[in-house]
């Protein structure tokens, strides 16, 4: 199947502080795919560069070098005017429901507002915040409501609902459940897959948690030092890990038996040693 974003030999470079600094290298050579409809899992520490990716992808982090192409059209080095058509088809979910939406807008405003923007008139504009409600199990009278009037979970379903406003091919979601706790991010996670399954929305997903990412990735890709070290199916990616890196990060989950965490505790020690310079690993 033809790819929907292509990421090839990406570069993100940020300049070093001083006079005489080296730049930072954020990316060093990323390369990845996404089929239309698929979820691919970008997996890694803080640091790892997965964020970094994500913000070039957005047009939101300069590209020094390499490219990014989205349906067929390289959208890596575009100005700022440039991208403005490709809101319609790349969206982003951040992290924090809480400060991702303006407060002193009610949720119908918030919704309606990128509808408007392309031009939609006002009363199609409110017919469509209803049916997005409908679409993340809100209420209707949530249109009528402030931000602060939600809990966590459900104002990360009123972010959802705006990025899919614009009906977007791809969704960029950035750590969006990790502020959430444990239930409501099951939930949270279960209406992505729901909304991937009727509409046919490719996500990249981002996060440092591979038991979230296995829940929703068709496939997985494990960051290291801004490099991709491990690319393979989600279940094989998380069951039968390759790379010592991976490894390390599935024993980082905490476990409810002491002993059993200290004999993890041990492991991602003794797997600390074999880490040097990243080496990819690709699974089929």
């Amino acid at each position: 199947m033809t790819s929907l974003l292509k990421v090839r030999d990406l570069i993100v470079e940020y300049p070093g502080r001083g006079l005489r600094a080296r730049p930072f290298r954020a990316l060093a050579g990323v390369s990845l795919d996404i089929r239309p409809g698929e979820s691919l899992g970008l997996v890694g520490e803080s640091g790892s560069g997965k964020t970094t990716l994500g913000r070039a992808v957005l047009g939101l982090a300069p590209v020094t070098s390499g490219e990014i192409v989205f349906d067929g059209r390289e959208i890596g080095h575009l100005s700022h005017r440039a991208r403005r058509p490709l809101a319609s088809e790349i969206q982003v979910v951040f992290q924090d429901p809480y400060s991702s939406l303006n407060p002193s807008l009610t949720v119908a405003q918030i919704l309606a507002e990128p509808l408007m923007a392309r031009g939609v008139a006002a009363k199609e504009a409110s017919r469509r915040v209803g049916d997005l409600l409908e679409r993340v199990a809100l209420p209707s009278d949530a249109a009528r409501r402030l931000p602060r009037e939600f809990s966590g979970g459900q104002r990360q379903r009123i972010a959802i609902a705006r990025a899919l406003a614009l009906d977007p091919r791809l969704v960029v979601c950035d750590e969006p459940v990790s502020a959430l706790d444990l239930s409501t991010q099951a939930r949270v996670l279960d209406l992505l897959v729901e909304v991937q399954e009727r509409t046919g929305v490719a996500y990249l997903f981002i996060s440092h948690d591979l038991a979230v990412v296995r829940h929703i990735s068709h496939r997985v890709s494990v960051m290291y030092r801004g490099e991709i070290v491990e690319t393979g199916d989600g279940e094989q990616v998380t069951a039968r890990p390759v790379h010592p890196y991976t490894q390390r990060l599935l024993l980082a989950a905490p476990v409810a038996d002491p002993r059993a965490q200290a004999e993890r505790r041990a492991a991602r020690h003794s797997l600390r040693e074999s880490i040097t310079a990243p080496s990819t690993a690709v699974m089929s």
